[in-house]
């Protein structure tokens, strides 16, 4: 019965980078733009990881990998690449989320992220994206 819609199978992969690279847009920006004192407060999360040198380093790169991810996931251009870099940033912030308490209800929203974008590194942008993934 719903076998019709694998025929729109790259319409959806579409569907799916525009929504969810416009909310990593709408996320990104104001860690991108809150500058060294954000960065560094963000940047904090790696020391969950066991990574306490450089925070503001690591605060920037997740900022810039939540816009720029955005805007490559919208584009379809480096693609997978930026998956890579977003699944990696979700999984700091899971780890965040769990380790300081929080529960798996507040880590879910980034694990849930991180299935995404592991599953669109093997499915990469589809037809309608500019780049080849």
């Amino acid at each position: 019965m719903w076998s019709f819609l694998g025929r729109y199978r790259d319409f959806g992969l579409l569907v799916l980078r525009l929504g969810v690279g416009a909310l990593f847009l709408f996320h990104g920006w104001p860690k991108l733009m809150g500058g060294p004192v954000k960065w560094e407060s963000l940047g904090t999360a790696m020391g969950y990881l066991g990574i306490h040198v450089i925070p503001v380093f690591w605060g920037l790169m997740a900022a810039l990998s939540e816009f720029f991810g955005g805007v490559c996931l919208i584009l379809g251009v480096v693609f997978r690449p930026a998956c890579l870099l977003l699944l990696g940033t979700m999984a700091v912030a899971a780890t965040m989320h769990l380790q300081r308490g929080d529960g798996l209800q507040v880590a879910s929203h980034a694990i849930e992220l991180g299935f995404v974008f592991f599953g669109l590194l093997f499915v990469g942008p589809g037809r309608f994206g500019f780049g080849r993934g």
